[in-house]
C-alpha cells in the first residue's frame, strides 16, 4: 500500500471519529439539564434586564423550585447571555438551552400560524384581553404541532405584552404624520403602517436604544410604558405617542419538548396554576410600571394624544390583511383561514368577558 493511499485512509478514519464525536456531544448538550444528583436544570434566556415583561418566567422560577424541593432549578440568562434573541427557537431545538422568551415578530417564518397574533389590530387595546387570546391560541393543536413538528418544543405561558405605543424623535398626532417615519415595529404590524407612508424596520429591543440615538430610525413600538423605560428610551426621545395601541407582537414562554418531558410530574401538573400565577404578577408590574413611568415620561418629552378617529383610519387599514395573510398561509397547506376564525373567535369571547 502507498504512502499516500495510507495517509488517505488515515483521513477518512479522522472524519468519522470527529463526525461521531459531534454527534455524541450534541445528545450530551441536549441531555445536559439534569445535574449529578439528578436535579432537573433549565437554562432559560430572556433579552434585556429584568422588568416587568420578565416577571412572568421570574414568578414560575419561584413556585417551580419552591414546589420542586431541589429537584428543580430554572436558571434565567438575562441581557441574551444564553442566546441572541433572533435565534432562541434555534437554540432551543439544537438543545442548547431548554427554555426562551420567543417573539414572533424576531423569525415569522419560523413559526407562520403563530404569526396571527401579530396581525394589526386584531386583537384589541386591552393587555388583559389580549393575554388571555394569546393563551389560547397558542394552545390550538394546530400550533402545538407547528411548534413540535418544527422547533422540538412546547408552548408554556404568554409573555405579558402591554399593547403597543410609539416613542422617539418625530411628532404624530395623525396618520398623515407617518409617512416617511421610520418606525421600529415587526413585520406582520408593518404591512398596515406602510399603507400610511412609514417606513417600518426590525430592530430588536436591545438594539433600539442606540439606532434611536443615532438616528437610524425614528419612532420606536415598544409595550407600553414599562419597556421604554427598562429600555431608557426616554433618554433620547422628544415625544411618546399614546393612543396608537398597537396590539399584534405576540411573545411566549416557549420549552424544548425533551426538557418539559424530563421534568417531575408533579411539578407538570402545576402550570395552569403557574400560568395563572405569573399572568396575575405580570398585570401588577405593568401597571405598577405605568405608575412609575408616565410621570418620568410627561416631564422628560411631549405626550401626543393619537385621536380615535385617526386610530380607526388604521384599524379599517388592516382588516383586509387579514384575509391576506389567511389566504396565503391556506396556500401552502398551513390552514391560516381556521386559525384567523379561531382567533376572532377568542377575540369576541374574552373582549366580551371583560366588559
Amino acid at each position: 500500500m502507498s504512502e499516500r493511499v495510507v495517509w488517505k485512509s488515515v483521513a477518512a478514519v479522522a472524519i468519522v471519529v470527529t463526525a461521531v464525536l459531534a454527534i455524541s456531544l450534541v445528545r450530551d448538550e441536549r441531555t445536559a439539564n439534569t445535574d449529578e444528583g439528578g436535579k432537573v436544570v433549565w437554562k432559560y434566556s430572556v433579552w434585556g434586564p429584568p422588568r416587568a415583561f420578565t416577571r412572568g418566567i421570574e414568578k414560575a422560577k419561584e413556585m417551580w423550585e419552591k414546589a420542586g424541593k431541589r429537584r428543580f432549578e430554572l436558571q434565567i440568562g438575562y441581557a441574551s447571555a444564553l442566546s441572541p434573541e433572533k435565534e432562541n427557537l434555534d437554540s432551543i431545538k439544537l438543545g442548547l438551552i431548554e427554555g426562551a422568551y420567543v417573539c414572533v415578530g424576531y423569525g415569522p417564518n419560523k413559526t407562520p400560524l403563530a404569526q396571527v397574533l401579530e396581525l394589526p389590530f386584531l386583537l384589541t387595546d386591552d393587555m388583559r384581553v389580549n393575554t388571555a387570546v394569546v393563551d389560547a391560541v397558542m394552545q390550538h393543536p394546530l400550533i402545538e404541532n407547528e411548534l413540535a413538528t418544527r422547533w422540538n418544543a412546547k408552548y408554556l405561558m404568554p409573555a405579558v405584552l402591554g399593547v403597543y405605543e410609539f416613542m422617539g424623535n418625530r411628532r404624530v398626532a395623525s396618520v398623515k404624520d407617518l409617512k416617511g417615519v421610520r418606525m421600529r415595529i415587526s413585520g406582520a404590524n408593518a404591512t398596515v403602517l406602510e399603507k400610511f407612508g412609514a417606513v417600518p424596520t426590525m430592530v430588536t429591543a436591545p438594539e433600539s436604544y442606540t439606532a434611536l440615538e443615532r438616528g437610524t430610525i425614528d419612532m420606536v413600538g415598544f409595550p407600553w410604558t414599562d419597556s421604554f423605560g427598562a429600555f431608557r428610551l426616554h433618554e433620547v426621545s422628544q415625544y411618546a405617542t399614546l393612543g396608537i395601541s398597537m396590539s399584534g407582537f405576540a411573545c411566549l414562554n416557549i420549552v424544548s419538548l425533551d426538557a418539559w418531558n424530563r421534568m417531575p410530574q408533579d411539578l407538570k401538573t402545576m402550570l395552569p396554576q403557574v400560568r395563572a400565577q405569573a399572568t396575575r404578577v405580570s398585570f401588577q408590574a405593568f401597571d405598577e410600571g405605568d405608575a412609575k413611568w408616565l410621570p418620568i415620561f410627561e416631564d422628560k418629552m411631549e405626550i401626543v394624544r393619537f385621536p380615535p378617529e385617526e386610530r380607526d383610519k388604521m384599524v379599517a387599514a388592516a382588516k383586509p390583511l387579514w384575509a391576506e395573510w389567511a389566504a396565503r398561509q391556506d396556500g401552502q397547506g398551513l390552514k391560516g383561514s381556521e386559525i384567523l376564525e379561531f382567533t376572532k373567535q377568542q377575540v369576541a369571547k374574552f373582549s366580551e368577558a371583560s366588559r
